[in-house]
Order: structure tokens, then sequence, then C-alpha cells
């Protein structure tokens, strides 16, 4: 890590900046997936009661982003985690997993799953490290080619941040 830092805030996930990060994720995606195997929340999806955003700002540019999505039932799910090409291998990742894993134990949340695509490799690779195993489909999800679930309980310890 280079020591850069961010400031990871929760943000309303329809401003103009925060905008063009979701459509760099969704290009992201779509580069690796079919359409049928692109599982991203839009915005008003993101805007839901039941859903917290983060924003990870450097000098008030935002560069990651993560959402933490609550299903009533001591569960929730990580969601839009992405960190764009600016801001890649500083650790941004981890550290908005932290808030959102932080987030999750305030508001006692016990397991928290993911949905992610295998070709994603380094994000598997960070979530892996982060102490999350791969499960079976969750919530409204069915098994296909283009995803691959994880899950973690948490223990009110931070994960590994291997």
């Amino acid at each position: 890590m280079t020591g850069v830092l961010h400031d990871i805030a929760v943000e309303a996930p329809d401003r103009p900046d925060v905008v063009a990060l979701i459509e760099a994720s969704d290009a992201y995606s779509l580069e690796r997936y079919p359409p049928e195997g692109h599982f991203g929340t839009d915005i008003a999806g993101l805007k839901s009661p039941d859903i917290s955003f983060v924003v990870a700002r450097r000098d008030g540019v935002a560069e990651g982003c993560g959402a933490l999505k609550r299903f009533g039932d001591a569960t929730g799910e990580l969601k839009r985690i992405f960190v764009s090409d600016a801001a890649r291998g500083l650790g941004l990742g981890r550290r908005i997993m932290a808030r959102l894993e932080a987030m999750a134990a305030e508001n006692g949340l016990k397991w928290l799953y993911l949905e992610t695509g295998p070709l994603n490799t380094e994000a598997v690779a960070m979530y892996r490290r982060l102490g999350y195993a791969e499960c079976g489909p969750f919530a409204d999800y069915t098994a296909n080619p283009h995803s691959l679930f994880m899950t973690r309980k948490l223990t009110g310890e931070p994960s590994n941040e291997g």
C-alpha cells in the first residue's frame, strides 16, 4: 500500500460522478460476461431503503464503491464492490470491504454473502484472503456459469487483511 488515503462514506448512488463509476463497473463486467451474466444492481435498486451505499473518494474524486443489502434475517449481501483503474493496487477494495463489514456488524448481521464472476480473478482472490468461502446460490440467485457465490460469518473481528 502506498499510503494514499481515501475517505469512504455513505452517499447517494445517483450523483453524476458516482453514476460514472457504476457505469465503469458495468463496462468492466460486460467485457467479461454476456448480458445474462451481469447481475449489477441499477441505480434505482441501490437507492432502496434496505441498501447502504458507500463511495471511496481521493481528493474528492470517486474511485471506489460498494453496497450492503440487508435481508432482515441477520444476513446481508455485499454488492457493487468496484475500484477504478486509477485506484487499483492501493488496498482500496479491502478498505471498502472492511467498511461494509463494520456496517453489517453494526446492523446485527451475522453472515454476509456476495456474488461475483469467476473471471474477476483479482476480486475473487481478495475475497478469499478476507475469509470468504464459496457457497451455493442465495437470495434470488440461481446457479449459472457466470456466477461464483461466496459467504463469510461475521465474528466481530475484522476480516483478514491478507
